[in-house]
């Protein structure tokens, strides 16, 4: 019988360093990442990151740390040569965050690498230069204490990973989110950030509270409130945001555990409960966390970069983290406050104890009034202006609400002429697969005359029909509407502005500000009058004309992030995200009170939508109980 060969070989190291480049190296951030944990790790007290082209061209880390003997030089481009770890214990006593043994073998094998370091009393230094993982040199050398290390020519012999690489303002976008992580927990270390020649951030040392101000702008500072507990199982500290300055795209969101970022799903909600029932639920508050537990009730380890990390008593921690929040929330009085020093607040008059107002209250008691007549009463000029946002429905009143029955019927057998709902999203969505198997039964024509649409909770517009009750939601149906007029003017590229009264500021962060640079054409195109007033803020002085009364702020950041994977040249996919984006910003808001003509005019617009059932991304507008459903909840 013929012997077959063996099969299972030993990788090279270099191809085993490209192999681990790939899953600690995914781009030009991670280098910066790894390079500045290392010069934290080195006991630096300044870092200056100088990059050119994104990353893709240079990476050059400058610290003056400990610096490195010329063997410990060399030695740290060896594959699992670490200076933290000794034994398997000490993975989870570790208080540093440069373990990795992978971390610079990695970068030296898709790079070219030029090192340069001394250690503090050395007369004479160390250069080191590699070229995918080959020492091509190294040699003594005059240079500053700590360590220069240049990476240059990323991904240069792994083109498959160079080719996956974005555009510039993309991958300078990744940077900047990075930038943000690492100052955030290093306070006390002064960085400086220069992109092809240009200073984009000088931060030097101080509390957090200034450096946050230094990154996200003086505004984001001002709306901050401290949050501070102690206890045997945490040491938790840092800020939240106030409820009145929540956003609803981009919220800036910080976990730190001992000086390390991290994700934690199970903490954001925990914070996200606590403003529950203090902002919209579309909404999202800013916080920046700082957990100090000990390093034995933690495991690092469990994820490649190691965004994600593992609690041993997260049960225990969520609820002092609740107890925190919600204490801090309390204590700084969320409401608005009177200032009583101020020289233009209204006089109030003291209570004279003992004596009352004179004035009886009057009584409006109406003896004909019945509860049970449920005739809207016709709305107010004042009423009418609190839709305005829905472009074009002022005008439209009266028309529509004098429809009459085999009108509405008629709109109604547009919507049910399948028996199933088959609208897909334009594009893949999570929500759109729990959603899209939703089925609505004909004979829903409804019976306005004997009983007229009304608001539930000011979210849902509820009305009975034929076979039984309709209920939509206001603000998916308002956005489903928007998008399907965006969108083509999108995909045009002509879009009609409107003049703001009053210009309204925006104050971008560094990577926002970063992509808007290369973006104020598209911007233009898609009907914004916009440009940058100085540093990173920037001033909004028109909007598309269906966007009348949209938050320009809000409107202008949520496009933005839209544009964070493809930057100024967005693909189909991508102009039917910002359509999305754009109608989610103007569309009327849940708890918003409507008139009996602007639900009426709402449901039609809908309803002439040849797709109506659900918003672009896959929720479910409206829902159909049929009589027999009721009558089943009734049954035993």
């Amino acid at each position: 019988m013929e012997q077959k060969n063996d099969v299972i070989k030993l990788l090279p190291d270099s191809v085993a360093n490209q192999i681990a480049a790939g899953e600690v190296i995914q781009r030009p951030a991670s280098v910066i990442k790894e390079l500045v944990e290392n010069a934290i790790d080195a006991g630096a007290t300044c870092v200056d990151i100088v990059i050119k082209d994104a990353g893709k061209t240079l990476i050059q880390v400058i610290d003056n740390g400990c610096g490195m003997s010329p063997t410990d030089a060399r030695m740290a481009f060896e594959r699992h040569a670490t200076s933290k770890i000794r034994k398997a214990d000490d993975l989870f006593t570790l208080h540093t965050m440069g373990f990795r043994g992978e971390a610079l073998p990695s970068v030296a094998a898709v790079s070219e690498i030029d090192l340069r370091t001394m250690r503090e009393g050395d007369s004479l230094g160390t250069r080191l230069t590699i070229k995918a993982s080959k020492v091509e040199n190294q040699e003594p050398e005059v240079c500053a204490r700590g360590t220069n290390i240049m990476v240059k020519n990323l991904f240069f012999n792994f083109v498959a990973r160079r080719r996956f690489l974005k555009k510039d303002t993309i991958e300078m976008s990744h940077i900047m989110h990075e930038f943000e992580r690492l100052v955030l927990v290093n306070t006390d270390v002064e960085f400086s950030l220069t992109h092809n020649g240009t200073v984009v951030h000088t931060l030097p040392r101080g509390p957090l509270k200034q450096r946050i101000g230094a990154l996200f702008g003086r505004s984001v500072e001002k709306q901050l409130i401290p949050i501070s507990t102690l206890t045997t199982a945490v040491k938790i500290t840092g800020f939240i945001g106030l409820p009145a300055n929540a956003r609803q795209r981009n919220a800036l969101q910080f976990f730190f555990v001992n000086g390390r970022n991290m994700r934690h799903p199970y903490f954001h909600k925990a914070v996200l409960n606590c403003y529950k029932d203090l902002i919209a639920g579309d909404a999202q508050p800013n916080y920046f966390i700082n957990f100090e537990v000990e390093p034995d009730r933690i495991d690092v380890n469990i994820h490649p970069q190691k965004h994600e990390i593992k609690f041993e008593d997260e049960q225990m921690i969520w609820q002092i983290l609740t107890a925190a929040v919600k204490e801090s929330l309390g204590k700084f009085n969320v409401g608005p406050a009177i200032d009583f020093e101020a020289t233009d607040v209204p006089e109030i008059p003291p209570l004279q104890q003992g004596k009352m107002p004179q004035d009886t209250p009057v009584d409006d008691f109406d003896p004909s009034y019945n509860p049970f007549n449920l005739q809207a009463p016709a709305p107010t000029p004042a009423q009418n202006s609190l839709f305005g946002g829905y472009a074009g429905m002022n005008v439209r009143h009266e028309r529509r609400s004098s429809l009459n029955n085999s009108d509405w019927e008629k709109l109604y057998e547009g919507f049910i002429s399948d028996r199933k709902i088959t609208d897909k999203p334009p594009f893949n969505s999570a929500a759109s697969t729990a959603s899209a198997t939703e089925a609505i039964e004909p004979d829903i024509a409804p019976e306005f005359s004997e009983a007229p649409m009304f608001q539930f909770k000011n979210r849902w517009i509820v009305t009975s029909t034929k076979g039984g009750l309709l209920i939509i939601d206001q603000h998916r149906a308002h956005v489903r509407i928007l998008y399907d007029r965006l969108l083509p003017q999108i995909k045009s590229g002509v879009m009609t502005s409107q003049k703001l009264i009053f210009s309204e500021d925006v104050e971008l962060d560094a990577a926002a500000h970063s992509l808007m640079l290369s973006a104020v054409e598209l911007f233009s195109r898609l009907g914004f009058d916009i440009e940058n007033k100085h540093g990173m803020e920037w001033t909004v002085k028109g909007i598309p004309a269906e966007l009348a009364t949209a938050s320009p702020r809000e409107t202008v950041i949520a496009i933005l992030n839209d544009l964070a994977d493809t930057g100024a040249d967005p693909t189909d996919d991508q102009r039917q995200r910002i359509a999305l984006s754009m109608a989610g910003t103007a569309a009327i808001r849940n708890n918003q009170t409507l008139t009996a003509s602007e639900m009426q005019a709402l449901v039609s617009d809908l309803l002439r939508l040849p797709s109506s059932a659900y918003t672009p991304d896959g929720h479910l507008i409206v829902k159909f109980l049929t009589t027999g459903d009721i009558a089943s909840f009734f049954h035993k």
